[in-house]
């Protein structure tokens, strides 16, 4: 039987933040257990009554408890271990961000441990609850809101990759992508391009930054465009460009330039113009987003907005190491990386 006063779960809300994460000293409290013995109840070690047992891992469960990865001996003593959630491992503009975030990590002494979320939202949470475990902090791309990743990490500290300061309450490192396609789109009319269509690879009710940034742009340069100028690609890849680019083609046939959402769907866009009889650049004008390498082995060689990859990643360490040290985090220009256009032949 619970007590009167070990029926309720002990307050670990504070009034302004997300739940605090529970500690061993709650579970026992809530209990009226030792501390050692919780620790023997969850580690599932030493002698301990089973119904004393059942008690402490069901206090557990009521406050969802995570043992600390010290106690359980998972790590060596004063290591840090960091968290990286990548959406998807084969797409390679991730592995460079990667690369950044091991790189800052490994000379700090800390450790990374990588999770591919395959950018499904299973996989996701998966990855939250097993990062709430073993992870001192946890860096990368998360589709759910603030609220949901609050809730999944406790108390862990998190910084979001991809989302500017103002988008979330957590520390994050943003790009650009305005300032990029301000030095993009200003490219494109100069060469004397009016009508400019994008390769979105967004969803078609969540318009993200690059999106915006681009309608915006064109609207400052007084060119008529609206919502049917821009083509969703749900596959960020060539493949996703080329079928894209034929809608997109079939709908504007007047197009003279197009804006991919990153290099492999702008690539895409190129394989499917070619097909469709449109020389690039001379019919049409086909600009990414990222600057992957793999734009100066295509041909023509694409141009793009060519973002620090590992800038991105190592920011996101710098993130983390002020959180953990009790600092402000980045914010304003030095919590973005800002693209650079890179002019090469199909634009």
């Amino acid at each position: 039987m619970w007590a009167d006063n070990q029926q309720r779960e002990p307050r670990t809300d504070q009034p302004d933040g997300p739940r605090r994460r529970a500690t061993i000293h709650d579970v026992a409290r809530l209990a009226g257990v030792s501390r050692q013995t919780v620790s023997r109840a969850v580690n599932d070690k030493g002698e301990i009554d089973p119904a004393t047992k059942e008690r402490v891992l069901e206090a557990a469960r009521l406050l969802d408890y995570r043992p600390s990865r010290f106690a359980r001996g998972l790590v060596r003593k004063g290591a840090v271990t960091a968290g990286l959630v990548i959406p998807d491992l084969m797409n390679p503009f991730f592995p460079e961000v990667a690369a950044g975030v091991l790189e800052a990590a490994e000379q700090r002494g800390w450790q990374v441990v990588v999770w591919d979320s395959r950018t499904d939202d299973t996989r996701e949470r998966e990855a939250l609850d097993m990062l709430s475990h073993q992870a001192d902090a946890v860096v990368g791309y998360f589709k759910n809101e603030d609220d949901v990743l609050a809730r999944r990490l406790g108390g862990v500290p998190l910084v979001l990759l991809e989302r500017g300061p103002q988008q979330t309450r957590f520390a994050a490192v943003g790009i650009d992508a305005a300032a990029g396609l301000e030095q993009g789109i200003a490219h494109l009319v100069r060469a004397g391009h009016r009508r400019i269509g994008m390769l979105d690879g967004d969803r078609i009710d969540a318009p993200g930054p690059r999106r915006e940034a681009f309608l915006a742009e064109v609207r400052r340069h007084g060119l008529s465009v609206d919502e049917s100028w821009v083509v969703m690609c749900p596959e960020h890849s060539v493949a996703g460009g080329e079928a894209g680019m034929e809608r997109l083609l079939d709908s504007r046939p007047e197009i003279t330039a197009v804006f991919g959402f990153n290099d492999l769907i702008a690539i895409g866009a190129m394989r499917a113009a070619r097909r469709a009889g449109r020389r690039v650049p001379d019919d049409l004008a086909v600009m990414g987003f990222d600057g992957l390498s793999l734009g100066e082995l295509v041909e023509p060689a694409l141009t793009t907005l060519h973002l620090d990859k590992r800038q991105l990643g190592r920011l996101a360490v710098e993130q983390v190491a002020r959180l953990r040290a009790g600092e402000e985090p980045l914010s304003g220009a030095d919590a973005w990386v800002r693209p650079e256009l890179v002019v090469r032949a199909s634009a």
